[in-house]
């Protein structure tokens, strides 16, 4: 595990402000890493956070959430059902370029001498600005102003201004804006970072070979410019156009050209000292599955019309006034922690960036903000971004829970191919067909299906939206529980009942794949089971209506719900009596222990230096496998169960996912190791912002973003929801005074405060809602605050699970566990090093 134990920033060049990400030189050798940082999104469109100049960068990039390009999946040995069609998402056409010459010298912030330098991501503008000082060779100053938005309250604008000043003499000054087609390597200045000859990492997107974007517009007229395209391969569609405003007192000439890649404006000034030049950039972005070119670049018109319109003051004002209502619902405060606050608020932003304005679409991994995992939406979305969603943004979380209810009937398909009834939800995709290659850690995930049902049934218990499930969400739960009774099978366990087991599976745990009764699995589908038939009971007596539609629609019996709840009730969940621990899964303790303490960090992560095979054949997880199943389906498990498992798999749990810290954070927390739950909260919340697992320059990791949330308001203010009672068990960390934080929960919205001594509430809005603390039921009413007192913050143990403390049990059967990890790779890797070199 990567852990961040102090504030791991550099504070002379990234200095704590509780609102901002502010940089005040600009680094040349980490450009991918803030490219992420610095980046601006709205969950529909994402520019990646590149200099204006346009020349040298990480990654260039400008993507739209859904937009891409499909290519055949070749197999070395095929299979039937393996994946077929591959999914990546596709670099959109770059507007934000806008090139400066001063004297014919270009502006390149990679080379130029800068006097001064700011760099500013405001999470309440919801802007990235920057200002800096350049002195050009021939020593004249220039001050470089930048601002660029993504609007959240147009999902499709984007305002880009750029304002140049002479200061000290006067100048020819040329600016070029510009749209480039990056995508299909039209970059003439050939900027970016290439990967080293046979680099190998999974967690990157593919990259295409053939051109990708065929031309079909180009438009010029005035000071607009259009450009639109076609995927190759998907069909989709995408047009993107530019309007330009000059705001100067110095005379100028100004002309265009456009070709299929690219298009241009340029401005000739004469720059007198003092002058300023400020040129606004409009730029909207339109894409469709069908829908025509043209039809979408009739869109880009509209909306650049209406963005001029309402003028830039406006829409600077309508942003501002979106994130303080964003900010009222979702922010939470930490007391007297500047620097947690600030990366708290970071992680909270790019949640907003990442889900906003998806109207209908999924929540990608990287959000918009990078190409890392091709763009893809996996499982990540509904276990830890949809639970910040129902209880911040109900509205979002609803929009979302609706993409997957328009991939139920690909769903069904896949189900089909893997000969099961009901459906299979892909592992990754963007448009609902399986695209991970590696069936083994991917298709065999099957928990997706569960991970989705429990997203939709947390949103209904926050939210109480009935209407949302009886207007078809249930089919969601009558297709996965189709498929965990199809897919289990009874076997008799020597007492009057059987039990009901699933074998062929991987969970969470991609260290551990296609094993028998995966614990996480088995839980999970017991809770999917037990929730699509109290779904259906729930409908038949309260909308008998829509309860016949469904019967009509999908043909369920009152039996069939009967064999849902029967395999609910009789789900194995394995326990290990001698070592008191539940198993990961049937085989998982017969393995030897990987000695992840005497591991080099050379050698991690482990997916990039060891086959898979290696990894498989010991006990090591890749992230939390049973441990996330305490934290969902905690009310299943007993205290004593919760800290016997937890101190068994944390030491076996390499970090490797940024999915693992914010879960072993929370259990941490609730069974008491304190200490070590704040540690793995700081290397959560510093992941992209410290760059601790070094690929932070592929883009936001999204669902660690969502976990860091989960972290504070279901690990440190102990916040649990389960079959809609909403419970508090607080467990605050020492060092902190206290935490504030809003809750949306059904209808109401309740601003919950935790101190060391006391819990309280105040119901900003709403009738009242009824909580639990540490067992008390609170009923908290309009205008009646309510102060819980605590008798302290539950248990508290000190250090860390180790593996001498796992290491020399003895299994079941009397053998020993025993750790050790595979030498002949690192053996073989001090031979080389010690090889001369000539």
């Amino acid at each position: 595990m990567r852990f961040a134990d102090t504030d791991p920033l550099d504070r002379n060049r990234f200095p704590i402000d509780e609102w901002a990400l502010v940089e005040t030189e600009f680094g040349i050798h980490d450009q991918g890493r803030t490219e992420t940082l610095f980046a601006v999104g709205n969950g529909y469109l994402g520019l990646r956070g590149n200099v204006e100049e346009g020349r040298d960068g990480h990654l260039h990039g400008t993507f739209v959430n859904g937009f891409h390009e499909t290519w055949p999946i070749r197999h070395a040995e095929e299979a039937f059902g393996f994946a077929r069609v591959g999914q990546t998402i596709v670099n959109a056409p770059d507007a934000k370029i806008i090139r400066l010459y001063v004297d014919d010298e270009p502006m390149v912030i990679t080379t130029a001498e800068l006097l001064s330098y700011e760099r500013r991501l405001d999470f309440r503008q919801g802007a990235l600005s920057r200002s800096m000082e350049w002195r050009t060779p021939s020593g004249k100053r220039v001050r470089i102003t930048t601002r660029r938005m993504v609007s959240f309250t147009d999902r499709h604008l984007v305002v880009l201004d750029y304002e140049v000043e002479m200061l000290d003499a006067d100048a020819a000054v040329a600016i070029s804006s510009q749209i480039l087609n990056r995508q299909d390597g039209r970059d003439e200045y050939r900027s970016g970072v290439l990967e080293e000859p046979g680099a190998f990492d999974p967690r990157k997107a593919d990259t295409f070979t053939d051109r990708v974007l065929q031309p079909r517009v180009k438009r010029a007229q005035g000071d607009r410019y259009m450009l639109g395209y076609q995927c190759t391969n998907s069909g989709m569609t995408i047009a993107v156009a530019v309007e330009h405003e000059i705001a100067t007192e110095n005379e100028f000439t100004e002309s265009g050209s456009i070709d299929d890649d690219l298009a241009k404006h340029l401005y000739r000034v004469h720059a007198i000292k003092g002058q300023p030049i400020r040129i606004t950039k409009f730029v909207s972005y339109h894409t469709a599955r069908t829908v025509p070119t043209r039809e979408l670049v009739d869109r880009c018109d509209r909306t650049l019309d209406r963005g001029i319109d309402v003028g830039v003051a406006e829409l600077f004002t309508q942003q501002r006034a979106w994130l303080d209502d964003f900010w009222a619902g979702a922010d939470v405060e930490i007391e007297g922690q500047a620097d947690v606050q600030q990366a708290v608020r970071w992680n909270l932003f790019q949640l907003a960036q990442a889900t906003a304005r998806t109207d209908g679409d999924g929540v990608a991994a990287k959000g918009v903000s990078g190409s890392g995992y091709g763009g893809h939406y996996f499982w990540d979305s509904e276990i830890y971004v949809l639970p910040f969603l129902s209880y911040t943004a109900p509205n979002v979380a609803r929009n979302v829970l609706r993409f997957r209810q328009r991939m139920l009937d690909s769903a069904r398909a896949r189900a089909l191919e893997l000969n099961q009834r009901g459906a299979l939800f892909p592992w990754r995709t963007i448009n609902g067909l399986e695209s991970s290659a590696y069936y083994a850690a991917g298709t065999a995930q099957y928990h997706i299906d569960a991970d989705i049902s429990y997203a939709l049934c947390q949103y209904v218990a926050a939210t109480g939206d009935t209407d949302f499930m009886g207007r078809g969400a249930i089919d969601i739960l009558v297709e996965t529980a189709r498929m965990w009774e199809d897919l289990g099978f009874w076997r008799s366990g020597g007492t009057a009942d059987s039990v009901f087991h699933i074998h062929g599976v991987t969970g969470p745990d991609e260290y551990t794949t296609v094993v028998n009764d995966n614990l996480y699995t088995n839980v999970m589908a017991r809770a999917n089971l037990a929730s699509a038939a109290a779904a259906v009971d729930n409908l038949q007596a309260s909308d008998p209506v829509a309860y016949h539609k469904l019967v009509a629609r999908l043909g369920v019996s009152p039996s069939e719900v009967g064999e849902w709840r029967r395999a609910a009730a009789h789900m194995h969940i394995p326990f290990d009596d001698q070592l008191g621990v539940h198993p990961q899964d049937s085989a998982f303790l017969e393995k030897e222990l990987w000695d992840l303490e005497h591991t080099p960090e050379s050698r991690r992560p482990l997916l990039l230096h060891y086959h898979p095979l290696v990894i498989y054949r010991f006990q090591v997880l890749k992230q939390a496998d049973v441990v996330l199943a305490l934290y969902l389906q905690g009310d299943r498990f007993s205290n004593e169960e919760k800290l016997a498992d937890f101190e068994y798999y944390d030491p076996l749990t390499t970090g490797d996912s940024t999915l693992s810290a914010v879960v072993q954070s929370i259990i941490a927390a609730e069974v008491g190791y304190h200490e070590l739950a704040i540690r793995y909260f700081r290397s959560a919340l510093h992941v992209d912002l410290a760059d601790l697992h070094h690929n932070a320059a592929d883009g936001v990791h999204v669902a660690s973003t969502g976990g860091v949330w989960a972290a504070l308001v279901m690990g440190f203010a102990g916040f649990r929801d389960h079959l809609g009672k909403f419970t508090f068990d607080p467990r605050l960390p020492d060092s902190w005074q206290k935490i504030t934080f809003p809750l949306a929960l059904r209808g109401n919205r309740l601003r919950v405060t935790v101190e060391a001594a006391s819990i309280s509430f105040h119901l900003e809005s709403g009738e009242g809602i009824e909580v639990t603390v540490r067992g008390e039921r609170v009923f908290i009413a309009p205008g009646a605050d309510v102060s819980v007192p605590l008798a302290g913050q539950g248990p508290r143990l000190y250090g860390a699970p180790r593996m001498k403390d796992v290491e020399g049990s003895r299994r079941a059967d009397g053998t020993l566990l025993t750790a050790s990890i595979p030498t002949l790779s690192i053996d073989l890797e001090a031979d080389e090093s010690a090889i001369p070199v000539d």
